[in-house]
């Protein structure tokens, strides 16, 4: 008795399935009438109909409703160009309260504090851009967005700084603060850090202790989401038994041991 094939789909419409499925996946916003001309674009003939029908039986929404971008996938995917930037506030023994700005990449998670000022007014932002402007060019880096929230300090000229440079300013919503996350994430971590636990005498010295934390944040702080610092890549793991059984860590103290650096003896 011979033995016939096992029934299945045919290969033919298998690799269609495959690949009407991956369009979708891989194009978060297309509907299956956008993937559906994808195919066609391709000399692929099926249905309309079909590919509502596979995209509906693997759990991929196929209406239109899909073509909507949430804010989060925006992030995601274009987090490789996307700049964020706030302002904060201190406060010195004397009362004086002083406003911080920075920046920060989102990919790299990479932080720059960039001026601390009593009076940021129009002049000063607008040099503050210029100067971010100038390191980001000195770094390589490639920007497209910045987000930035409603704050008044953020005059035209500072978003002129940017625009000249082609980079799309990006206002966050009223009152919410989610939608610049990132930045406001890395201000909280700053303020529990630094001037939570830090007695600050000026202006002089807020900066001073501002740029020391920004080294240790880019340099050696570890960071979940990249598993390493930002400018410092992960280190091989030790292997070798003799070094696990008879460590040496040795601890380096800076800005008066706020902040803690464990290394290796040399």
């Amino acid at each position: 008795m011979s033995c016939g094939k096992r029934p299945g789909r045919p290969p033919t419409r298998r690799a269609i399935q495959s690949l009407i499925l991956r369009l979708a996946r891989e194009n978060p916003s297309w509907g299956y009438r956008r993937v559906h001309g994808e195919l066609t674009t391709l000399g692929i003939t099926v249905a309309a109909s079909t590919v509502w029908e596979i995209l509906k039986q693997h759990g991929i929404e196929p209406a239109p409703q899909r073509n909507h971008h949430t804010w989060a996938s925006f992030l995601r995917s274009q987090a490789h160009a996307i700049l964020a930037c706030d302002f904060f506030t201190a406060t010195t023994l004397t009362g004086a309260t002083y406003y911080i700005f920075a920046a920060i990449e989102h990919a790299s998670r990479r932080i720059r504090v960039l001026g601390v000022t009593a009076h940021p007014t129009a002049e000063w932002t607008t040099q503050i851009a210029r100067n971010l402007i100038m390191d980001l060019h000195d770094a390589g880096a490639t920007v497209k967005y910045l987000i930035r929230d409603r704050d008044s300090k953020y005059n035209h000229a500072f978003d002129a700084v940017f625009e000249t440079e082609g980079i799309q300013i990006i206002p966050t919503g009223i009152r919410i603060p989610r939608m610049n996350s990132i930045i406001e994430r890395w201000v909280q971590t700053c303020r529990r850090e630094l001037p939570d636990r830090t007695l600050v005498w000026n202006q002089a010295h807020l900066f001073h202790a501002l740029r020391e934390f920004e080294s240790f944040y880019n340099q050696h702080r570890h960071h979940r989401a990249l598993n390493a610092a930002p400018l410092r890549p992960t280190p091989q793991p030790l292997k070798e038994a003799g070094r696990l059984g008879q460590l040496d860590i040795r601890r380096r103290d800076r800005l008066g041991g706020v902040l803690h650096e464990y290394q290796h003896a040399a």
